[in-house]
């Protein structure tokens, strides 16, 4: 089984203790988002064939890293550095401290662990296509050497991310704007020729309407990859989950509405004020990253702090 960690929530940066707290114990319990069941997920070797990391900060998560890998778990990770404005990603770290941490994982752990995540491509006033192009040559010149492949989707539209980008838009005082399928596509492929000369072979998630011919999907949990890291083959099949995703099956041990990166365009996250107290209240000795029901005070966490 590859285990997820997260695609819900970034633990890397902010539930990295508990993580490893549940690793030790080699089991996690985890609420399903949309029928509310519980359900025990194991992490001990023999159940865990590998691991797939998210985030935008591993700086918390280095050393628990080194943990991970000396206990024989195998894994990869998906870095999103996107540079944006903080009207937008309002407590993301600088991409120069994210830069840094993908050079330390190329060095320790080989080519093939990171993945860069330029993700998601959003339409602002503040960030329109010529200032991405500029963006992601300047980021992709500082990842060069670092990855072989970056990931790259438009930000999907969901009703809870058109309130908070309204919100934001209202705020910060920008516009936002959700491009045609044509105009999506000419700026993809101007990205990948900038990868392609950076060393880096673009994908694109589970957007296949928005690739131009030649550009492949992005598997983000990729046995394949997870193969190559481990030494040995890691059986798994494809199990996208949404038309177009091409990832490998994986349980997801995270919980919606609990990053407090603040990030505007976030499709996990429905209300940053819930999101942060969620933060505060989660309880790194518990079962539960964030429990089906909060019975009275728990231990603030610290990492990623």
């Amino acid at each position: 089984m590859i285990v997820s960690a997260s695609y819900k929530t970034d633990i890397p940066a902010f539930f990295g203790r508990w993580f490893m707290n549940r690793l030790r114990r080699g089991e996690c319990r985890m609420v399903n988002p949309w029928g509310g069941q519980v359900t025990r997920v194991r992490l001990d070797p023999a159940s865990v064939s590998g691991f797939v990391f998210w985030t935008k900060n591993l700086g918390p998560f280095l050393a628990p890293l080194e943990e991970i890998r000396a206990a024989g778990y195998p894994f990869t990770i998906q870095y999103s550095i996107n540079g944006y404005p903080r009207a937008l990603e309002a407590n993301v770290i600088d991409p120069e401290r994210s830069a840094a941490h993908m050079r330390r994982l190329r060095e320790r752990y080989g080519p093939r662990v990171a993945v860069w995540r330029y993700d998601p491509l959003l339409m602002t006033s503040l960030t329109p296509p010529e200032w991405h192009i500029e963006n992601f040559r300047r980021l992709a010149a500082r990842l060069e050497g670092t990855t072989d492949e970056v990931t790259v989707s438009f930000a999907h539209i969901y009703r809870k991310t058109r309130r908070n980008l309204s919100a934001a838009a209202k705020a910060h005082g920008f516009a936002w704007h959700d491009p045609e399928a044509a105009s999506k596509r000419a700026l993809i492929a101007t990205l990948a020729g900038i990868a392609g000369a950076a060393g880096m072979g673009l994908t694109v998630c589970a957007q296949p309407e928005f690739a131009p011919d030649g550009i492949p999907g992005a598997s983000c949990i990729d046995a394949a990859r997870l193969s190559d890291v481990a030494g040995h083959p890691i059986a798994a099949r494809r199990k996208g989950n949404r038309p177009g995703c091409l990832c490998h099956g994986a349980r997801d041990i995270g919980a919606y509405d609990t990053c407090p990166h603040g990030c505007v365009y976030c499709y996990a996250v429905s209300d940053t004020a819930r999101a942060k107290a969620r933060f505060r209240d989660h309880d790194e000795d518990g079962e539960f990253l964030f429990p089906p029901a909060s019975p009275g005070p728990r231990r603030r966490a610290s990492a990623g702090r």
